[in-house]
C-alpha cells in the first residue's frame, strides 16, 4: 500500500501523547487530505476515520466507489491520487476532541519531506477547519518551498453535526470529486 506503515498508542490517559499514522500515499498524489490526529478509536483500531460514525470513508465511498475492508479502500484511494495524513504527528489529547489538544505538546509532520516525495500534489484539502489552523499556524510560516492550493472541507467528524452528510459530500463532492 504505497510503502506506509501506522504507529499509534492507544492508550487514552490524560498525559499520554497520542502518535498518529503514516501517510497513505503514493508518490504520484496529486490530492493530499489532512486531518488534526487520529482519534481514539483511530488509534485503537490502527485506522485513519476508524469511528463508525465518521463520513470520510462514506464520502469516499459516494465520490470514488471505495470499498472493501481498510487496505482495500486505501489501495483504491490511492489509486485515485488521493493521499491521506494529519498535521500533527502527535500530541497530547484526552479523548478524541480536537478542542482538548493541549498546546505546546503538538509535533507537526514533516511536510517538507512528503510534498518533496510527492511533488505532483497540486491540492491540499483540509478535514475540518482545525486541521486548517494547525496547518497555517504550524506548517505555514516555516514552510520553505512554494505551497500547493489549499482548501477548507467540513470535517467528516461525528462531533462536527451542524452540516448533514448530504451537504458534506457535495462539498467534498464539489473540490475532489
Amino acid at each position: 500500500m504505497g510503502g506506509y506503515e501506522i504507529a499509534s498508542n492507544p492508550d487514552t490517559g490524560a498525559n499520554t501523547v497520542s502518535t498518529g499514522f503514516a501517510p497513505i500515499a503514493r508518490e504520484d498524489a496529486r490530492i493530499l487530505i489532512l486531518g488534526s490526529l487520529p482519534g481514539q478509536k483511530s488509534l485503537q483500531e490502527f485506522e485513519y476515520y476508524a469511528h463508525p460514525q465518521n463520513a470520510f470513508w462514506p464520502i469516499m465511498r459516494k465520490l470514488f466507489c471505495v470499498e472493501g475492508g481498510y487496505g482495500q479502500r486505501c489501495e483504491q484511494l490511492v489509486g485515485h491520487g488521493i493521499a491521506v495524513w494529519d498535521v500533527l504527528a502527535r500530541a497530547v489529547r484526552p479523548g478524541s476532541m480536537d478542542a482538548r489538544i493541549q498546546r505546546g505538546t503538538e509535533a507537526v509532520n514533516d511536510f517538507d519531506k512528503f510534498l518533496a516525495e510527492h511533488p505532483d500534489i497540486d491540492l491540499v484539502c483540509f478535514n475540518g477547519q482545525r486541521a486548517a489552523q494547525l496547518f497555517r499556524g504550524m506548517v505555514s510560516p516555516g514552510y520553505s518551498r512554494a505551497l500547493p492550493r489549499f482548501e477548507t472541507l467540513p470535517s467528516t467528524s461525528p462531533a462536527y453535526a451542524a452540516m448533514s452528510f448530504a451537504d458534506k459530500l457535495s462539498r467534498w463532492r464539489s473540490t475532489i470529486g
